[in-house]
């Protein structure tokens, strides 16, 4: 998973003028490439905290305007942006300016959306909390500037946060507040100051004892406002929480369309889902029967099993694969010894250009967790040659010691070097550095979920089709296991959502039909209640990248590592405007 949850006070540009649509090819690109230059600008001018992580640092003292008059700028702008770029006649645009003025105006088109009929502003915690925690965390997480000038932008937003709070405690209208939604956000309530305290607390000797002193009144005045606002959170919001989590068929529908920026139907991606659910069970019972061939007291193994006989095939080998697995206090351990052994694959198959930036394996920090394992956090487009982060969540503290077995069965050292390679190596990490490289600054900053996620499954088949962990079965076995589990994703994203399945129901899908041991599917359905259409990225994204490669084999002359070179020179726009570019197919 990609981490794309960092959402984010500029007197509002004046009035944009309207550009005639009859213009020259050449006017019509200069007239894009400015209107583009000025949407990055106010994007990122009034949403600093995603400026910091994009890495524009103009901005790193301040934090997003959550007022009625911060998000009533905020949407002027877009308005604004979005009516002039319908003037444009696009078809005098090049091809690469035809694909990124269709993601401008898809992107325009949803935080339009989203502040007029979502409205995540006024039921959503996370939003708040995602701001409050990365507005600090960024800022030390690498090192982009000097310490004292890190430390000062921190010091301005430690002062700005509680202000951030008062601004969430007057938007949040209670009773549209999903409980999850609550329940989540308290539970991460003390990130704030965990960063603080671990992160730049114990920085603080490096500096003068003027700035010092300034440090160490902005934590604890923090300290206080994060104290209140966890009681407002325990209090107030918890109890108060009687909100809808599902988003209903009309909003997801909408939804989807602007998340996937595809031609594919909800209809369509549930059709598809439900097939291949049987597709790669067949797999998975042929890698199951290869697993187990010598092993004594086996189930029966029949060429055409009944459905029983298959499931109980495929959960004997499954077990095998999950008795292997890391201590308790040894996953983070484990997963940079995974990196390193999938870096060596990949550079002894000469699958793919590698990055020249590094990356590094770290404990989640504590205000992103209770959402997904692990993620990817890479650096942002204009930041050149900083680290990537590959952030693995610790098992908690009062997991007892049933929960720990089932979440490291899930999560054994097979799966763990698959997460590896989703997030890694040759995933996320690989595929966004690929990205940066784009000339289009555009499209890095508003990178493709369907796009990225696809390339990070597309690459755990890739490896283990290429022979990763030397053909093992039971690796490929755990492969398609996780595979079964994207495409199940897909499934109860919709079903949950729009068909109202209930918590029974999704836990018997992926307990089940996807063999997930259930702390993971525990995790899922918590997940799937925080978000919505996300889930659904990573199997249309993983289809389209297979049917791209499979066009690219049809034409002939196809190199693998040329080939996966290439798809991702194009940065990380949608597969349907890759697709285009690549084989010169008119840019719908």
């Amino acid at each position: 998973m990609l981490d794309f949850s960092r959402r984010t006070t500029l007197a509002l540009m004046g009035a944009t003028a309207l550009v005639s649509p009859v213009l020259a090819a050449s006017d019509a690109d200069d007239a894009f490439q400015k209107l583009s230059a000025r949407w990055l600008d106010g994007y990122l001018r009034l949403q600093p905290v995603t400026a910091t992580q994009t890495g524009d640092h103009r901005f790193d003292g301040d934090i997003d305007d959550m007022s009625p008059a911060g998000r009533l700028a905020r949407r002027q702008l877009w308005q604004g942006l979005l009516t002039e770029l319908n003037a444009l006649d696009r078809s005098k645009l090049s091809r690469d300016n035809q694909v990124d003025a269709a993601i401008l105006a898809n992107q325009l088109g949803y935080l339009i959306w989203d502040e007029d009929e979502q409205q995540s502003w006024a039921w959503d915690p996370q939003i708040y909390s995602a701001l409050a925690g990365n507005s600090l965390y960024l800022l030390v997480a690498r090192e982009f500037a000097p310490l004292p000038v890190r430390i000062d932008a921190a010091i301005s937003r430690m002062a700005r946060i509680p202000i951030l709070f008062q601004q969430m405690r007057a938007a949040l209208i209670l009773s549209r507040v999903p409980l999850i939604h609550a329940q989540t956000v308290a539970k991460q309530g003390g990130g704030v100051m965990e960063v603080v305290d671990s992160m730049i607390l114990p920085l603080a000797g490096t500096l003068d004892a003027k700035q010092q002193a300034r440090l160490h009144d902005a934590a604890e005045t923090l300290r206080k406002a994060c104290a209140d606002q966890q009681t407002w959170l325990d209090k107030t919001l918890v109890p108060s929480a009687k909100g809808e989590f599902r988003i209903g068929a009309k909003r997801f529908d909408a939804k989807l369309a602007f998340t996937l920026n595809s031609p594919m139907s909800r209809r369509e991606i549930r059709a598809k889902a439900d097939a291949a659910v049987i597709a790669v069970r067949a797999q998975m019972y042929e890698a199951a029967r290869q697993a187990l061939a010598g092993h004594a007291g086996t189930p029966p193994m029949p060429d055409a099993p009944s459905n029983d006989q298959q499931q109980a095939v495929i959960q004997a080998a499954l077990d095998i694969a999950y008795a292997d697995r890391p201590a308790r206090d040894k996953v983070v351990e484990t997963a940079k010894r995974t990196l390193a052994d999938a870096t060596d694959f990949v550079r002894q198959k000469d699958l793919i250009t590698l990055p020249d930036a590094p990356v590094d394996v770290i404990i989640m920090p504590e205000f992103a967790r209770g959402v997904a394992v692990a993620y990817c956090d890479p650096p942002g487009p204009l930041d050149k040659g900083m680290k990537t982060f590959y952030d693995v969540s610790p098992i908690p503290d009062d997991w007892t010691a049933e929960q720990t077995v089932s979440f490291l069965s899930e999560y054994n050292n097979r799966g763990i070097a698959d997460v590896t390679v989703h997030e890694a190596m040759p995933g996320h990490y690989v595929q966004l550095w690929h990205s940066n490289a784009c000339p289009s600054v555009l499209r890095a900053v508003l990178g493709s979920g369907s796009f990225v996620e696809g390339w990070a499954v597309y690459a755990e088949n890739l490896m283990a089709v290429e022979g990763f962990r030397n053909h093992d079965p039971l690796y490929r076995l755990v492969q398609l296991k996780v595979f079964l589990r994207t495409v199940v994703n897909a499934i109860i994203d919709q079903a949950i959502h729009v068909d109202g399945l209930s918590r029974d129901d999704v836990m018997k899908m992926l307990t089940v039909t996807a063999f997930q041991a259930e702390r993971e599917a525990a995790g899922k359905w918590v997940r799937a209640q925080l978000s919505s259409t996300q889930l659904s990225t990573y199997f249309v994204g993983r289809m389209e990248h297979d049917a791209m490669r499979a066009e690219a084999e049809r034409r002939g002359g196809f190199a693998l590592k040329a080939y996966h070179d290439k798809v991702l020179s194009y940065g990380s726009a949608p597969s349907r405007y890759v697709r285009a570019l690549m084989f010169e197919e008119p840019i719908v």
